[in-house]
């Protein structure tokens, strides 16, 4: 009976699958697309604690609650850091027999088959991490339990399990490593990838989450496993220079696509210390659109108290306040689609972060200013130029890399997503907007985008 149970979880999940599109590296080798080239913009949620922690009926709610606000992809964690090993699901199961990694729990990987087929269902994809970090080191953890779970042999069997069972789930994305360096486990997580591609057969994209302050460009640049690399810029400091970590992982070579897989959550303390306060919308929508101009191919957004599924009467990890089922409605979370909207209205594939544009003299960190266009560096081949300002102020653009004689001026609202008309113009070869026109900061700001458009190609409204 408990074969027959499987093969018809399996049978029901390829009935969602069948229709739905894997994941690709594009061949400019900077962005992921689907099957059929469609372009993906990856905006994530962060739920590390999503199938540890909350029910099928409260999945289902998160997920509706994500896919409805326009997020593509949820970041979850199978053997999870919060005691992951040791404290069951809702349901009473836990992933491991023994905590052997080679004899997985039936049931909790049922559930987990429920998770990735409900996600499904709304079009999610899955940034899966088979385990947290910590589950293949042997140090103390200052919050949780550490079990040092993997050896080569057991990281390639327990690789090769997820491969197979998931093998024909289109909506998921491997992610390696766990907020961990891969210093002196390099071998474990060589042997997990290998297994995870000899039991799908190499349809699922493979990544790694590093630990804060780090890339995967410091530690897989070329590794053949690694489709696209991945940063964590942390929770250490307001104003994070994202645009020169995600600027210097764009350069890497060979070209992958780059990620800030971790900036700052919402509401999580500034230097993990409440004296200096606790990262707020402005902060949160800094480091996405600071992020996405200098290159990146999507964002990853988090919430301190969704990450963790924090509810009524467990205690809270940092400082964490709002129950999860509340912070999924918070402010940043409705705005985070605006980003994604205004990517997706203009030539996606083509996309390019270029500083040579900015023709202003001072930019620094606080009120920086970065460039986003299409075309190839060093040509003037663009249709669309789009400056992201941290603050509202006077700037000057070249605008010679559009051909278009007439171009058109707009203000985007990263708040709401409204687009406000400048102005349109004849192309003398710079381009500073008029600031009497401007939309003056009581209606929101500080922080805006200004899109230049060829008028000729006729673009709709950005963001629409």
């Amino acid at each position: 009976m408990k074969l027959l149970f499987v093969l018809f979880t399996f049978s029901a999940m390829s009935s969602v699958f069948i229709q739905a599109q894997y994941l690709r590296v594009s061949e400019n080798g900077r962005y992921l697309e689907t099957d059929d080239g469609n372009p993906l913009f990856w905006l994530a949620d962060t739920a590390w604690e999503l199938v540890h922690r909350l029910d099928l009926e409260e999945s289902e709610r998160y997920l509706r609650n994500r896919a409805a606000k326009g997020f593509t992809v949820v970041q979850v964690v199978l053997l999870a850091e919060c005691n992951g090993l040791t404290d069951p699901t809702p349901d009473g199961h836990l992933p491991l027999e023994d905590l052997d990694p080679t004899r997985p729990n039936e049931a909790y990987f049922q559930h987990v088959d429920k998770v990735v087929s409900l996600a499904a269902e709304q079009g999610v994809y899955l940034a899966m991490l088979p385990t947290w970090g910590a589950h293949a080191q042997d140090k103390a953890h200052p919050l949780f339990e550490n079990h040092s779970l993997f050896s080569k042999e057991t990281a390639r069997a327990y690789g090769r399990f997820l491969g197979e069972r998931y093998r024909d789930a289109w909506n998921i994305v491997w992610v390696l490593g766990g907020d961990r360096s891969p210093e002196d486990t390099e071998d474990i997580w060589d042997s997990m990838a290998s297994g995870l591609k000899e039991g799908d057969g190499g349809k699922h994209l493979i990544s790694y989450h590093p630990g804060g302050g780090h890339a995967t460009t410091e530690y897989f640049p070329d590794t053949p496993w690694l489709d696209f690399h991945m940063r964590q810029s942390g929770h250490d400091a307001r104003d994070i220079p994202v645009w020169e970590d995600i600027g210097s992982d764009y350069l890497t070579h060979p070209a992958k696509p780059v990620l800030n897989a971790e900036p700052a959550y919402e509401q999580i303390p500034i230097g993990w210390n409440e004296v200096n306060g606790r990262f707020d919308a402005y902060d949160i929508r800094k480091s996405a659109y600071l992020s996405v101009f200098a290159g990146a191919f999507g964002h990853s957004y988090g919430h301190n108290s969704v990450w963790q599924m924090l509810e009524e009467g467990r205690e809270p990890i940092v400082w964490a306040e709002d129950p999860w089922h509340v912070a999924i409605d918070s402010p940043v979370s409705y705005q985070m689609r605006h980003l994604r909207s205004l990517m997706e209205s203009r030539p996606f594939l083509s996309r390019i972060p270029d500083q040579s544009l900015l023709l202003t003299e001072e930019n620094f960190g606080s009120a920086y200013i970065q460039i986003t266009r299409d075309g190839v560096l060093g040509e003037k081949d663009a249709s669309y130029i789009m400056a992201y300002l941290s603050i509202a102020r006077a700037l000057k653009l070249d605008t010679s890399v559009i051909e278009g004689g007439r171009l058109k001026a707009w203000w985007y609202d990263p708040r709401t997503g409204l687009t406000y008309f400048i102005e349109s113009f004849e192309n003398e070869g710079t381009y500073s907007p008029k600031w009497e026109d401007r939309v003056s900061l009581d209606m929101g700001g500080p922080d805006w985008v200004l899109v230049i458009d060829d008028a000729e190609r006729g673009y709709g409204k950005p963001g629409s």
